[in-house]
């Protein structure tokens, strides 16, 4: 027993001592790898806080993005690992000589102020290697020359007026609607432009920039310099034609297709007076009126589209008539129904209006063009002079008798429901052409007899058409200070009954013209739900107004600050939000459980085809933090707003909107210190050497390794 464990203890002695010049190696390569991980462990828990040391992140910025149209390509881009560039402000147009010829560290990124934000600057920049990027800062108050990046014929091309069909009209040359319209939005930047929404971090930069690059007694300023980085590399180029054969190569033959760009797209939204069935086709004898006004709007940056006066105070005023139509008694027995409309992506060469006279045309749509009696269009209410709203129509159509005698019928209508009133309708003249306005698609179509209703006889009163400065205040909406948020969404501001007044005369207008012979006092649209409406389209979604009136399942939707934006994932929040506002206005509440409401097929006496039913939060109930929910029918639906180019793959037409929104990887923009080339370059080589150093260091530490890390032998030790 003895003799045997002796001769264990003496082989594992043997190899141990046989071992002692290659056991080390192996604890070697475990020390090795226990540093790496340890080092890795530290990178992974200290690389962020150190990016945060030397990167001041700008979080509230928007960018300047790609949109591409049948032939060309528009807005900006950066290169594709972002663009970076010495700071310098510029306040007034003297402070552009210094980036354009004197300053000795090019490419400069420049601090913009939002008054200098024009296209007699932007083309000086645009034409010079020396900037690499740019940074607007919003002017305030907004610039009282006006400002407006949209183009002074807006959709020109894309309306009814051609040298085929009034072509004294075509191209603006009789009027030019939006005067002060530069054409910024429509140019081609290649280098990144951002705009800084938040006032603190553009006086952040402002202080980096006075700490480290402001030239001190006429020396030029010394490294480090303040710097900053924007990415917004687009993937899309030249134009929608080039990008969506691509993207369509790639989903054909691709496993994981890499899309390039997406069609601007959305949904229309309509319903009408008296419910029609949804899957089949009106009676050719009934005849409709259209009310018709868009829902988006735009300006140079990506999302950011107020759209106060272009768009919100039209459809608001839409909504505010819908609901006040709805009070008359009699609705269901009116020889003629109303279609209350509500176009998405008209900005953008009539997205939403052709699209839906296309599918009148194509059957695929439950109304056809020949049930259509006339087209009421509101366009650019609220900044009327002396209360006048002026009534266009087209000179072209009212050639032929009978649409000239259904035209007077409908101005007559219109001005004698304006009687007591503070609303005055005058006629904008019979050799006026129709503003830019849905109404030109459906004359393309067909000679509708229609009008369009402005604040403007000419040129638009709207200063800021198309940008970010067509705010609340742009539409003269003001507030008493002090007002808690609860407060400001109930109070009645002058904007709101003054839009009122407008609803309230379209309202009986309409009710009018659709066969109405009862008194019409009681048809009067409410300054309070308007001023709610503004309030949460124009200031804050996030209301308690809209929080009770939605699904439950699409709150997410209710973002701070309102945009209208038509973009490409459908539909956007406005979408959501008219939809649910008409239905409240103008449904019912029915006495439906949740599983009924939401599956009204189940229930045989909800009409499925005639109605829709939503399954809202409702409000907070007073004793407690929970809601009370309902069910609300109404005859609201929603309709693709997405052209028709797309849909026949004809991505040249010139008949059909063409646009599309480049996709790109990541947008976002920072600060920070940047060191002297020379500086760059020495720690360049230092680091070089070190990591040379460092590989022959260990080179030779793992050659000698049997030497350096050998363990002695114990010389009481005796193998057998």
């Amino acid at each position: 027993m003895a003799v045997a464990a002796g001769r264990a203890w003496g082989s594992r002695a043997m190899e141990a001592a046989a071992g002692s010049c290659w056991a080390p190696l192996p604890a070697w390569r475990e020390l090795l790898r226990g540093l790496l991980l340890a080092v890795l462990a530290v990178g992974c828990c200290r690389g962020n806080s150190v990016e945060r040391k030397i990167y001041i992140p700008l979080n509230k910025t928007a960018p300047c993005v790609r949109l591409l149209n049948a032939t060309h390509q528009i807005g900006c881009q950066s290169s594709i690992s972002g663009d970076t560039g010495v700071i310098h402000v510029v306040e007034k147009e003297e402070d552009l000589k210094w980036v354009l010829a004197d300053g000795p560290h090019p490419p400069y990124m420049i601090l913009l102020d939002g008054n200098l934000f024009n296209r007699r600057v932007m083309l000086q920049l645009k034409g010079t290697s020396r900037v690499s990027g740019l940074a607007v800062a919003v002017a305030k108050p907004s610039p009282p020359q006006g400002f407006s990046p949209g183009l002074k014929c807006p959709n020109d091309g894309f309306g009814v007026y051609s040298k085929d069909y009034g072509p004294q009209f075509a191209h603006c040359n009789k009027t030019v609607w939006n005067p002060v319209g530069s054409g910024l939005s429509y140019e081609d930047f290649d280098f990144p432009i951002f705009l800084l929404e938040d006032a603190n971090e553009t006086q952040v930069i402002k202080q980096c920039y006075q700490d480290h690059n402001v030239p001190r007694e006429g020396s030029v300023p010394e490294y480090p310099l303040c710097a900053m980085q924007l990415f917004s590399h687009m993937h899309a180029v030249t134009s929608t034609v080039t990008c969506m054969r691509r993207s369509s190569l790639q989903s054909t033959f691709s496993i994981n297709p890499e899309i390039v760009c997406d069609p601007l797209l959305d949904y229309n939204v309509w319903s009408t007076l008296q419910p029609i069935n949804s899957s089949g086709k009106v009676d050719p004898e009934k005849e409709v009126i259209i009310v018709a006004t868009r829902i988006d709007s735009h300006s140079f940056f990506w999302n950011i589209a107020p759209g106060a006066e272009s768009a919100v105070s039209s459809f608001v005023t839409h909504l505010a008539a819908a609901e006040a139509v709805h009070k008359a008694s009699d609705i269901n027995s009116l020889q003629r129904n109303i279609m209350f409309t509500f176009f998405q992506g008209e900005t953008f060469d009539y997205i939403g209006s052709s699209r839906m006279v296309y599918d009148m045309e194509k059957d695929k749509f439950p109304l056809r063009l020949d049930n259509i009696h006339s087209f009421v269009e509101l366009n650019q209410v609220a900044l009327r002079n002396d209360s006048v709203l002026w009534m266009h129509t087209d000179p072209i159509s009212r050639m032929n008798e009978s649409v000239e005698a259904q035209v007077k019928n409908l101005l007559d209508t219109l001005s004698d429901s304006s009687a007591g009133a503070n609303v005055t309708l005058q006629e904008a003249g019979y050799s006026q052409p129709l503003p830019p306005s849905s109404f030109q698609r459906f004359l393309r179509a067909r000679h509708i007899p229609g009008v369009v209703l402005t604040d403007h006889k000419t040129a638009f009163q709207n200063r800021y058409y198309q940008s970010m400065y067509d705010t609340p205040e742009n539409i003269r909406m003001q507030y008493p200070e002090g007002l808690s948020p609860e407060e400001m969404l109930e109070y009645v501001t002058d904007t709101a009954k003054s839009l009122a007044e407008v609803a309230t005369v379209v309202a009986r207008a309409l009710y009018r013209l659709a066969g109405g012979a009862n008194n019409t006092s009681a048809i009067q649209a409410d300054p309070k739900t308007v001023s709610r409406m503004l309030y949460g389209f124009l200031i804050k979604m996030n209301n308690s107004w809209f929080q009770s009136i939605i699904k439950p399942d699409i709150k997410g939707i209710l973002g701070d600050v309102p945009q209208h934006y038509v973009a490409v994932s459908s539909p956007v929040n406005t979408t959501y939000l008219v939809q649910y506002v008409l239905a409240n206005l103008t449904g019912t509440v029915v006495n439906l459980t949740k599983e009924e409401c939401l599956n009204p097929e189940k229930t045989p006496s909800s009409e499925k085809e005639m109605y829709e039913y939503a399954w809202v939060q409702g409000s907070l109930d007073p004793n407690s933090t929970s809601r009370v929910p309902y069910c609300v029918r109404s005859t609201v639906r929603l309709s693709k707003a997405l052209s028709p180019a797309f849909e026949l793959r004809q991505w040249g037409s010139t008949e059909y909107s063409t646009w599309t929104e480049s996709r790109w990887k990541e947008i976002r923009a920072r600060i920070f210190l940047v060191a002297s080339k020379e500086l760059e370059i020495i720690t360049l080589v230092v680091g070089i050497a070190i990591l040379i150093i460092s590989l022959l260091a260990t080179y030779f530490i793992n050659a000698k390794a049997d030497v350096l890390f050998s363990i002695p032998r114990d010389p009481g030790a005796v193998a057998y």
